[in-house]
């Protein structure tokens, strides 16, 4: 995955260095932590003797708290290192690995600071610590608990295991959501334009490849087409191919885009660009029916997060610069239905909490409920959510959720303690699932009319933002909904709260696209704004309780 440009750097540098040497550059911080550098940093620690680095961050997207102005030593999103990185012989035939020299400035230092400390601190005098890499090349935030010892949610040696046997992990199947690589032409609120811009591009996809296979003489297919269209290279691959395009409506679907906010999607193996794995969840063909945990990729740069779902998810659903990970409860294997926790994980569980027999099952107030049962995959499967919303648990093993698969671990010894859990998980579930069906939240509505607009024939000027302190947002020149209590805004999913991805996503934007912003650019607020105001009232309600929810778990033994 490393087509970053300044990976492909010192690697051309790291060639052409003498023997005794030094490589030096100023760079993105992306090396020094992140997942998708595990392998850049072995390489380096094996090919050189030491390396100094000097950590300026000034990474906004990781911080949302930092401004790239103001914060970052170039003005910029990505964070900047300085590195140094020295060969030597050695004079024996010990091949140790490099010793690593790391210093960072304090998150919140602004750029003045920075350019101040590095003007007046020669290298010689910077306090270098001396860090020691981990067994998976980690340098930095490294992690001292018991995460290997838990359970793995998933694995890629089970997902790629033939057989029961060779399973070691709750779930069978995962993907990642999946990715379009045109999202303007591919996802829309209005079905009717969907299907008016997906008409289009087949349209014009099929004149392109009726020209391309009666072409005389032919240049490269990226010189050749039309560019009205968003090509990528699979696209390109299917021209040179002949493969034929016809519009179908059943392939418009209904699809998660962003945390509380379903978008219709047209969902093919060839215009949607990459499916990954989700046909065996979603399928593309034929009736399905599934509910599927989504969670952030280990190496995005947003904070973990998870949440559900019962439809199509985008790979960015957790938003940009983060891939989001799917578990789902089902898988789809020629067409049959069958369970995607696997029976290892079962017994597991099973093992764990035969101790004591079933005891009344708890509610998800923890007031006691319905007689107890034999744990099943399902109750698995909420209990795993559960676990992945445990403050307890984000707060202990944060850095182990950036770099890898989350584990789970086994609270609690006795059937009520995995039954709390699972009641937890069932209600949250339901909750973020079905959140365009519980009762709204009682906010308050105020219209100021806009006489200026309404004097012009104008809509009233969307606006669409928000305001914790007060407990209001403020939707366009004329409504202010209030009333919004301040747990509301603390439930997050990565660096926004729900409330937030709503109010992103609703505003209006002109496409980047140049023929969606001549044709298709329909999109106005005002048609939308009773439909918003409602989903925000059940948004509301979906956070209240998902908070509490929380909070019950941050309060009970472990």
């Amino acid at each position: 995955k490393l087509y970053d440009m300044y990976a492909r750097f010192f690697r051309w540098a790291s060639d052409r260095l003498n023997e005794n040497g030094v490589l030096a550059f100023v760079t993105n911080r992306s090396f020094i932590e992140s997942r998708t550098f595990d392998g850049f940093r072995k390489t380096v620690a094996k090919e050189f003797a030491d390396i100094y680095v000097v950590d300026l961050g000034g990474d906004v997207r990781a911080n949302p708290k930092l401004s790239g102005t103001k914060h970052n030593v170039f003005g910029i999103q990505t964070g900047v290192a300085i590195s140094f990185m020295v060969k030597k012989v050695s004079g024996t035939k010990d091949k140790r690995l490099a010793r690593v020299h790391y210093v960072r400035r304090p998150e919140m230092e602004t750029a003045e600071e920075k350019l101040s400390f590095l003007a007046s601190h020669p290298m010689r005098a910077l306090d270098f610590d001396e860090v020691q890499p981990d067994k998976t090349h980690n340098w930095v935030n490294l992690t001292s608990n018991d995460f290997e010892t838990l359970m793995p949610l998933a694995s890629k040696d089970t997902k790629a295991a033939k057989t029961a046997g060779k399973e070691r992990a709750i779930f069978k199947l995962l993907s990642l959501g999946v990715v379009t690589n045109r999202d303007e032409w591919v996802y829309d609120e209005s079905r009717d334009v969907l299907q008016a811009k997906v008409q289009h591009f087949v349209d014009t996809y099929e004149s392109e490849r009726l020209r391309w296979s009666s072409a005389k003489s032919r240049a490269k297919t990226g010189e050749f087409v039309s560019r009205e269209i968003k090509w990528t290279s699979e696209l390109e691959a299917h021209l040179v191919r002949g493969t034929e395009l016809a519009v179908d409506p059943a392939r418009v679907r209904s699809a998660m885009y962003r945390p509380f906010f379903r978008r219709w999607t047209y969902y093919s193996d060839v215009i949607t660009h990459r499916l990954y794995q989700q046909d065996s969840i979603f399928p593309v063909e034929g009736a399905w029916d599934n509910r599927a945990i989504v969670y952030t990729q280990p190496g995005s740069q947003k904070p973990f997060m998870a949440s559900a779902v019962s439809s199509l998810p985008d790979l960015h659903f957790v938003g940009a610069a983060a891939g989001t990970e799917c578990l789902p409860f089902w898988r789809y294997e020629a067409g049959e239905r069958v369970d995607n926790i696997t029976d290892w994980a079962l017994k597991q569980f099973t093992a764990h909490y035969k101790a004591v027999e079933p005891s009344p099952q708890p509610s998800p107030s923890g007031r006691g409920g319905k007689a107890g049962r034999r744990i099943t995959k399902e109750a698995i499967f909420h209990y795993c959510y559960a676990v992945l919303h445990d403050p307890a648990y984000r707060e202990k093993y944060a850095q182990n959720l950036k770099r890898e698969f989350p584990r789970i671990p086994l609270y609690g010894s006795s059937p009520a303690d995995f039954w709390q859990w699972a009641a937890w998980g069932e209600a949250l579930m339901a909750l973020h699932i079905g959140y365009e069906a519980v009762a709204p939240f009682p906010l308050t509505r105020t219209d100021t009319p806009d006489e200026k607009a309404r004097a012009a024939g104008q809509s009233p000027k969307a606006i669409l933002r928000a305001d914790p302190a007060a407990g209001c947002i403020t939707l366009d020149s004329e409504t202010t909904l209030r009333g919004i209590p301040p747990e509301a805004w603390t439930y997050k999913l990565g660096n926004r709260c729900a409330l937030e991805w709503v109010l992103d996503q609703y505003k209006e934007k002109k496409p980047k696209d140049p023929t969606i912003r001549e044709k298709f650019d329909t999109y106005r607020f005002a048609d939308y704004k009773d439909k918003v105001i409602d989903l925000l009232a059940r948004v509301t309600t979906v956070s209240v309780e998902t908070v509490q929810l929380v909070q019950l778990m941050k309060e009970i033994g472990r």
